[in-house]
């Protein structure tokens, strides 16, 4: 397990997270870019917006060339079709990687973004040189599917959730609010057509690639917070032992939203995932 670092320091870099400048591909997907080196590509989760990796953005672009993407129906990104599942988040995904000419990236994704990354790193494994799964889910238990998928049924008919998601990804400590606050801001920003989608995929996408681990050869990180109810610790050590190079970090007393409550120990082992060569781990 890993401490985190003090209050000061996190509010800091959580408060990094205004809004961003965008560039677009010819097909609608909204990105930042900063930095240059190595690609490494950050796709957030459900119902926030590439802004919710400021603090990563702010610090490894130092070292690498970081592209935050809004993920499709959110920030500025273009909708995918209603009823889209994770394959087509993945391609989707693909398809950015050609349009901004990247043959070989790293990726790091968080909650559907990390459903994302894993997915392409089980379908086009020779374009990721490692994937790191921050707060993703792995085969929810009978329990957990039928409350995500009650969660996205109702999103048609009562909208966006604001406080079941603020009430699951936070606790009540110092660190978690500003952070808490940024990311009630990001929900009351979303497109409900594009979460609706993206929850469903979501939804529907704890096992679609979860049989892939076992092929994926790339340095592989999984990541989460020692009290996230929904992503948990041990969904992160199945995978990292299933993965031939995978190996797991949790971060002690934080939940979801690890990324932005704990920013120095994240950013510490994203740089660490980041030093490993492609024939480590």
């Amino acid at each position: 397990m890993l401490t985190a670092g003090s209050t000061t320091r996190t509010a800091a870099a959580t408060n990094a997270a205004g809004a961003l400048p965008r560039k677009k591909t010819a097909s609608g997907t909204a990105y930042h870019e900063a930095g240059s080196g190595e690609p490494l590509v950050l796709i957030h989760g459900v119902g926030m917006r590439l802004e919710a990796w400021a603090p990563q953005i702010a610090f490894l672009s130092a070292g690498h060339r970081v592209i935050a993407v809004d993920m499709p129906g959110h920030g500025e990104s273009a909708k995918l079709p209603a009823g889209s599942r994770l394959e087509e988040f993945v391609a989707w995904f693909g398809r950015f990687l050609d349009e901004m000419a990247i043959d070989r990236a790293n990726v790091a994704g968080h909650s559907m973004g990390a459903l994302v990354s894993g997915g392409a790193a089980a379908t086009f494994g020779e374009r990721i040189s490692r994937v790191a799964y921050l707060n993703g889910v792995y085969r929810r238990d009978p329990e957990a599917k039928a409350a995500v998928l009650s969660r996205a049924a109702a999103i048609p008919v009562t909208g966006v959730d604001k406080e079941g998601p603020l009430a699951r990804w936070f606790g009540d400590d110092a660190d978690s609010v500003t952070a808490r606050e940024l990311t009630l801001k990001w929900l009351n920003l979303v497109d409900p057509q594009g979460y609706a989608v993206a929850y469903a995929a979501f939804a529907g996408g704890d096992e679609t690639y979860a049989d892939g681990w076992k092929d994926v050869t790339s340095p592989a990180l999984f990541l989460t917070g020692s009290d996230d109810p929904n992503s948990t610790p041990l969904m992160a050590t199945q995978m990292a032992e299933l993965a031939p190079r995978g190996y797991a970090r949790i971060v002690e007393a934080h939940r979801h939203m690890v990324n932005l409550t704990a920013p120095d120990i994240v950013n510490s082992l994203l740089a660490e995932w980041l030093s490993f060569g492609e024939d480590e781990r």
